[in-house]
C-alpha cells in the first residue's frame, strides 16, 4: 500500500494525494458480477428532493459481492485485485474449484493465486479465510463479521478496518470493534481473518472542490451562515457563534447521547465505545 503526492502542476493538485493502487492487478470488472445502480439525486419518488447535498457524481456499476461466504469447503483461487467505486476497501475475485466466480471484500496481503476457503472443517485460521468465531483462535485480528448467524457480514468492512476475537464464553465470542466498543457476538457468526484493504484511504486529500462533485455530493452549507428560520444556529448579528451546536430539528451534536436505554442489544455490550 502506497500513496502518491502529486506535483503542483495546477492548482488542483497542489494538495492533491493520490492512492498508488500497488495492490491492484485489474481495471475490467467481472462482468457477470455486475449489476446497475440508479441515482436518486436525493429525490423520493414523487420527485421531492428529501435528502440534501446529493447530486451528481460518475456513473457507477454496482459489484456484486458474497459478504455471507457460504460455499463451505470449496477452495477457491484469488484471481484479481480490483478497485470498487461502491467502497473504500478493495474487493477479489474468486474462481472457485467448480467454476464459480465471486467477489469478495480483500483483505491486506491477499494475493492473486492463493487459495482461500471458508466453512469449519479444514480450515485454517490464513487471511482471506471466513470462519465461525467458534473456530478462530483467541488474540487473531479479524473482519467482515456477522451480527446474526447466516446474515452475511456487517461490521469492520471499510478501509483498514478490523476487530480482534478477545473471548469466547458458552455460546457468545467477545469482541474488540473497531469504534474501540467491546461486544458480545454468537460464536457460529462467520467472519474472515485478516485487516481490510486499503488502509492508507485515511491518508488521500482530494485537492480541489471539484472532486467531491465527482462523487456525487453537493456543497452543504453552514448552520451558521443560514437564516433563523432555516436552522436552530442560523441568524444573529455580526459573526454569531451558532449558540450549541446541533442538527437541523435541534437535537444537540456533541456529548449528547441518543442511544435507547432500552435497546435491545445493550445487554450484550460488554464495554462502551470511548469518547
Amino acid at each position: 500500500m502506497s500513496v502518491r503526492k502529486l506535483k503542483p502542476i495546477t492548482p488542483g493538485q497542489r494538495f492533491r494525494v493520490v492512492n498508488g493502487y500497488d495492490a491492484i492487478t485489474t481495471d475490467k470488472p467481472e462482468k457477470s458480477l455486475l449489476a446497475p445502480k440508479k441515482r436518486s439525486g436525493g429525490r423520493n419518488s414523487q420527485g421531492k428532493m428529501t435528502m440534501r447535498y446529493i447530486g451528481g457524481g460518475h456513473k457507477k456499476k454496482y459489484r456484486i459481492i458474497d459478504f455471507k461466504r457460504d460455499k463451505a469447503g470449496i477452495p477457491a483461487e484469488v484471481k484479481t485485485i480490483e478497485y470498487d467505486p461502491n467502497r473504500t476497501a478493495f474487493i477479489a475475485l474468486l474462481n472457485y474449484q467448480d467454476g464459480e466466480k465471486r467477489y469478495i471484500i480483500a483483505q491486506n496481503g491477499l494475493q492473486v493465486g492463493q487459495n482461500v476457503v471458508s466453512g469449519v472443517s479444514g480450515v485454517g485460521p490464513e487471511i482471506g479465510n471466513a470462519m465461525p468465531l467458534s473456530e478462530i483462535p483467541l488474540g487473531t485480528i479479524i473482519s467482515c463479521i456477522e451480527l446474526r448467524p447466516g446474515q452475511g457480514a456487517v461490521m469492520a468492512r471499510s478501509a483498514g478496518a478490523f476487530a480482534q476475537l478477545m473471548a469466547r464464553d458458552g455460546k457468545f465470542a467477545t469482541v474488540k470493534l473497531p469504534s474501540g466498543e467491546t461486544r458480545l457476538i454468537l460464536a457460529n457468526c462467520m467472519a474472515t481473518i485478516g485487516v481490510i484493504s486499503n488502509s492508507d484511504h485515511q491518508l488521500l486529500v482530494g485537492g480541489k472542490a471539484g472532486r467531491t462533485r465527482w462523487l456525487g455530493r453537493r456543497p452543504r452549507t453552514n448552520p451558521v451562515r443560514m437564516n433563523p428560520v432555516d436552522h436552530p444556529m442560523g441568524g444573529g448579528e455580526g459573526r454569531a457563534s451558532g449558540g450549541h451546536p446541533r442538527s437541523r430539528n435541534g437535537i444537540p451534536a456533541k456529548g449528547y447521547k441518543t442511544r435507547s436505554k432500552t435497546k435491545a442489544s445493550n445487554k450484550y455490550i460488554v464495554e462502551r465505545r470511548k469518547k
